[in-house]
């Protein structure tokens, strides 16, 4: 075959946060495949098509970016920071274990991004210093119960964690119950920072104690962060440093 399918990462937003092997992989592509804000930061040319569908559909998206491929198509799968964090690369990874056994020839390649997660993080300072976790905290694909009961553990083993999804308009009562939780758990008054829109001109960023976060501070363009205990604040003329030391 040879077509191919390329998953990538394209990074938080800003551009300069595009790594140069997925800006590669885009001037070589034939199709890119997405959700269709994520195809929209991708700037139209001659002989490239862009193919932006709605979201969840990844699996649909996953069988026809495959399709494509095996027709000899050189197609990107594209996702906002990392294609392997809460993004298409598992999607579609599913989609060719499920489908017929020649696409298992396909060549298929991860590009890494840089996420959401990690901008935030450094635009704070290191509040993923020390062991941390990522949950998603959207129940469309896990049930509640579940997300529920890691936000507990996480707590109890004095994690950082990092929010992906924390507040959607149709579900926003979910990040409510999961403040509630934290501080039944957590107990004590550690910084959460909420970062909005990190690495865009809209990017905002939040600092407050735990006991005085609530759920209209986020929505589904923030990256939340909890620090764990040991997690502090550094207070400078040019704003504060959130960080957690690398030892205990």
């Amino acid at each position: 075959m040879t077509g191919w399918v390329v998953i990538a990462g394209l990074g938080p937003g800003s551009d300069a946060m595009v790594t140069p092997e997925v800006r590669g992989a885009l001037a070589q592509a034939t199709d890119i495949v997405g959700y269709i804000p994520y195809v929209a930061r991708v700037a139209p040319r001659e002989g490239l098509t862009l193919h932006a569908s709605d979201n969840r559909v990844e699996i649909d998206r996953s069988r026809h970016a495959l399709a494509m491929a095996a027709a000899g198509k050189r197609v990107v799968v594209v996702s906002s920071g990392d294609p392997g964090v809460f993004a298409m690369a598992s999607a579609v990874f599913e989609a060719l274990e499920a489908g017929p056994e020649h696409w298992r020839a396909l060549e298929i390649r991860v590009l890494p991004g840089i996420t959401a997660m990690l901008a935030a993080a450094a635009a704070a300072g290191a509040p993923l210093g020390h062991d941390f976790c990522t949950i998603n905290l959207s129940d469309n694909l896990k049930p509640w119960a579940l997300i529920e009961k890691r936000l507990r553990l996480a707590a109890e083993a004095d994690f950082a964690m990092a929010f992906y999804n924390p507040r959607s308009k149709s579900r926003p009562e979910g990040f409510a119950r999961a403040l509630e939780v934290l501080r039944e758990a957590c107990g004590d008054a550690r910084p959460v920072l909420f970062a909005r829109a990190v690495s865009t001109p809209d990017q905002a960023l939040r600092i407050v104690p735990l006991t005085e976060a609530t759920p209209e501070m986020a929505d589904m363009r923030t990256m939340v962060i909890v620090g764990s205990s040991t997690t502090r604040i550094i207070d400078t003329p040019r704003g504060p440093i959130l960080y957690t030391p690398r030892s205990v």
